[in-house]
């Protein structure tokens, strides 16, 4: 299992406060995000987070796999109004750790 960040934008004129279709696609994840996690083997959400004047989501979850993580992205809707990067992360501790050869 491992640490992912999900990076989703979307232009001003798509956004949910801007375009009617799309506050209901966003209700819509918001409910489905909830009960479908356990499918694709997302084991936790660890933080959503919204930047609304940028546009811009950071969706930080625990998961087995980022091909899940992209599958549940498209069946949640997040990937219908935006643009979706997956990134694995690591913990800044560990980092230093390996680092410093500990």
């Amino acid at each position: 299992m491992a640490l992912f960040g999900i990076f989703a934008t979307h232009s001003p004129e798509s956004c949910p406060l801007n375009n009617k279709q799309n506050r209901e696609t966003l209700i819509q994840i918001d409910d489905k995000i909830k009960t479908i996690t356990e499918k694709f083997h997302v084991r936790k959400i660890h933080g959503f987070y919204l930047s609304v004047l940028e546009h811009e989501w950071e969706i930080i979850v625990e998961a087995d796999s980022p091909h899940e993580i992209e599958t549940m992205c498209i069946e949640v809707g997040i990937s219908a109004f935006n643009t979706v990067k997956i990134v694995p992360l690591s913990n800044f501790d560990a980092v230093m750790k390996k680092i410093r050869g500990s």
